[in-house]
């Protein structure tokens, strides 16, 4: 465990109470504003005033790992201390999800997406996919499992063709779960029992993705918002439950870069509860439920 941010002793910013029975001399309503200021920034997450005990209930272990007893002592000594910069972001994104979340997405995958890359890979074409928010990989291992398919033998001939699989997302406990492919087996139910069978080992009450699979899949931690240092485009991006956080200024630029870093003819799926709007649009036609392809020209 890393030592807390080094600060010099100092006063809390007190002011008024923010949430019940919690000393104001403690967490302020002033640092939930700070909070969400900073979560903005970054992240693009948008946090209600309603949030405020949720606030408190991701942040005040690290304030009292940090020893500063404080959130606007550990507030002041984040920008010298990016490690608990990071951390403290990762904390107050959600990573809920589970293996084959919205499943007309894959079906639609399967069924429109899918015979097209096959032919791509069988003709020696490069095919790469990007789940874009992937939290601890349920999404990502889900659709390679799609894209394989239920036999052995043809999908290790298509893992070995040119495809490849990326998965980000801001939270780095997310990404080290998501690389360690390992779950309750329980939680792979809901994925059809065909591809279960050929692509997931249960042992000693784990159940862990095939070797073969995760060779494919690159994990990175990122930032949407950010940078992006990806030089070529996907022919599918999943970002799903992810916006819902956002602004519209913030969904409508995530939206138009995400369209912008489709091949020609490529899909992109948001959440059930996602809209496509704003620049983007112009370059996105529909092609199912929250679905949409990006228009050749």
């Amino acid at each position: 465990m890393s030592a807390g941010p080094a600060i010099a002793p100092g006063r809390a910013a007190g002011g008024e109470p923010c949430v019940p029975g919690i000393s104001p001399d403690i967490y302020s309503v002033a640092d939930f504003e700070r909070v969400s200021r900073m979560i903005h920034a970054e992240a693009g997450i948008v946090i209600g005033d309603a949030k405020r005990m949720l606030v408190y209930s991701r942040l005040a272990p690290l304030v009292r790992e940090s020893g500063l007893g404080a959130f606007s002592l550990f507030l002041d000594s984040l920008p010298q201390q990016p490690q608990w910069r990071a951390r403290t972001i990762a904390a107050l994104t959600t990573n809920h999800t589970y293996f084959n979340r919205e499943p007309h997405h894959y079906e639609h995958f399967g069924l429109e997406v899918r015979p097209g890359l096959l032919k791509a890979l069988a003709a020696g074409q490069r095919v790469r996919l990007w789940s874009a928010a992937c939290s601890s990989g349920e999404e990502v291992w889900t659709l390679a499992m799609t894209l394989l398919g239920p036999e052995k033998g043809p999908g290790l001939k298509l893992a070995g063709g040119n495809l490849r699989f990326l998965a980000t997302d801001l939270a780095p406990h997310a990404v080290a779960r998501a690389v360690a492919a390992q779950y309750d087996p329980a939680a792979l139910d809901p994925v059809p029992a065909d591809l279960r069978k050929t692509w997931v080992a249960v042992r000693d009450g784990v159940a862990t993705i095939s070797d073969d699979l995760r060779r494919l899949v690159s994990f990175r931690e990122l930032n949407l918002l950010g940078d992006w240092p990806m030089r070529g485009v996907f022919d599918a991006i999943f970002c799903r439950n992810v916006m819902i956080y956002f602004d519209v200024p913030t969904k409508e630029r995530l939206i138009h870069r995400l369209a912008q870093q489709l091949a020609p003819g490529g899909y992109l799926y948001i959440g059930h509860s996602e809209r496509v709007s704003g620049p983007g649009s112009a370059l996105l036609d529909i092609a199912g439920p929250t679905v949409y392809r990006r228009r050749a020209a």
